[in-house]
């Protein structure tokens, strides 16, 4: 039993850290993009702004069990499985990506208006706007929403145990459920507690540790 719940904790991690890895180089960049291009941006474009806003949130309405049935042509495609641990990690990145964009966006609306403008005043180009000001910025509420978002991939990972992905949220339906050994169920969910935590306290001391204001 021990061997087996530290295999399925290996394999909730993998699942957990890869999805978390691509789908913020996915999502920072949607969530920079959705602020620039606003109506209040430093680039306004509606039309940009609108169309790549409708697809997050329809992304984000359908519910991630069935986007995992959904996606598993893709999944096959992409890795060539459609079962164990990296199959879930495609799926688990189109679910998160968005979420992370409007995380990431929340998170930039948030720097003062006075500081962009001071920006501007100075010449700053773009680029320099987005990369010296808003990300630096927002880096304390990045963090707080880092800790939301990888919590969620984790919970995401532990569902995916019903179609087959493996990690702790197989093993707890396996026993816990389908063969009624909720000793084992009991543990794996003390395990993901525990993860849930563990997330939490380390993104939330590095927000604190980058705020200035706490200084």
């Amino acid at each position: 039993m021990v061997s087996m719940i530290i295999k399925g904790l290996q394999e909730t991690l993998l699942m957990t850290i890869a999805s978390s890895f691509f789908s913020y180089l996915i999502g920072i960049p949607l969530g920079v993009i959705l602020v620039v291009t606003d109506n209040t941006g430093i680039k306004p474009m509606p039309k940009i702004n609108g169309i790549l806003g409708m697809i997050i949130n329809l992304i984000r309405s359908v519910p991630f069990m069935i986007l995992l049935i959904m996606v598993i042509p893709l999944t096959r495609l992409l890795v060539g499985t459609s079962i164990g641990p990296i199959a879930v990690i495609p799926p688990l990145v189109i679910a998160a990506a968005p979420y992370i964009a409007r995380m990431v966006e929340s998170s930039l609306k948030e720097v003062d208006a006075g500081v962009i403008e001071a920006a501007k005043s100075m010449g700053a180009s773009n680029f320099q706007i987005i990369f010296k000001v808003l990300l630096p910025e927002s880096k304390p509420s990045l963090l707080v929403g880092a800790a939301i978002s990888v919590t969620t991939i984790l919970g995401y990972s532990a569902m995916a145990g019903f179609t087959g992905g493996g990690g702790l949220g197989t093993i707890a339906i396996n026993y816990g459920y389908y063969r009624y050994q909720t000793d084992i169920m009991f543990i794996t969910v003390a395990i993901l507690v525990l993860l849930v935590q563990i997330i939490q306290e380390i993104f939330m001391r590095g927000s604190k540790r980058s705020d200035k204001r706490i200084r």
